[in-house]
């Protein structure tokens, strides 16, 4: 996914309020779109740089949207894509790319499927060749050990209930897999139990049922983000 027009630079201020951030730019101080509920830590360090894109959209009233961060992260400086909007577009362009290898013999990606009581999935993959698959996509972009990427950064009740409802749908004879968009450099990934233990559980539980999941890092810059290779999930059983 390459942006659209290059993106503007600036300094972050402070994120409040979850979805709003004052950035110091070359035009002034300006505040800007945070597309990201979480607790994004280690990523909100007032004075880091960031990069922003710029909506054509003249109705929004808020024309920048945070996109990038210069994030100081043990192993040392990288850019981290902090939109959590950007990661379906991601698995929808190495799906058609034939990058996402669990999903070999599917040809279609319908997005937001309503299943199970109150969920909906991300996409619906299917093909000829091979049957139904549900694919939930989650977004990763914390880092507290060099090259291990973690997910969630706060309380995460709904990506927990997704787990568990995909568990269903394999225990009911379907196919489920999870796809974690890391917008950073890793080595492997594994579950914060620490910050989330329900979600944890819910997760070891999903695999355990045959959910499949897979995780891949990001080569993220100024020019763009794409899905750079899989990693190794490495939660234990």
């Amino acid at each position: 996914m390459q942006f659209a027009a290059p993106l503007v630079p600036g300094r972050l201020v402070q994120r409040y309020k979850r979805f709003l951030a004052d950035i110091d730019t070359d035009e002034g101080r300006v505040t800007v779109h945070c597309p990201n509920p979480g607790a994004m830590l280690g990523l909100n360090t007032p004075g880091a740089r960031v990069l922003l894109s710029r909506s054509t959209n003249p109705a929004r009233k808020l024309p920048l949207t945070w996109e990038l961060v210069e994030a100081d992260l043990p192993g040392g400086l990288q850019w981290v894509g902090i939109n959590t909007l950007r990661p379906n577009a991601l698995v929808a362009e190495a799906f058609r790319a034939g990058a996402i290898t669990a999903l070999a013999g599917h040809d279609t990606l319908k997005p937001e499927v309503r299943y199970a009581e109150a969920s909906r999935v991300d996409f619906l993959a299917s093909g000829a060749v091979a049957g139904p698959c549900h694919v939930e996509v989650k977004n990763c972009h914390m880092m507290r050990r060099a090259g291990l990427a973690e997910f969630p950064d706060c309380k995460a009740a709904r990506s927990a209930r997704h787990m568990r409802d995909l568990a269903q749908v394999v225990a009911e004879g379907g196919r489920a897999l999870v796809v974690i968009v890391v917008q950073m450099k890793a080595e492997a990934f594994d579950v914060a139990r620490d910050i989330d233990p329900t979600f944890d559980r819910a997760f070891r539980e999903a695999r355990a049922a045959g959910v499949a999941v897979r995780a891949y890092r990001c080569a993220v810059g100024p020019e763009g983000v794409v899905l750079a290779g899989e990693i190794p999930v490495v939660t234990p059983p």
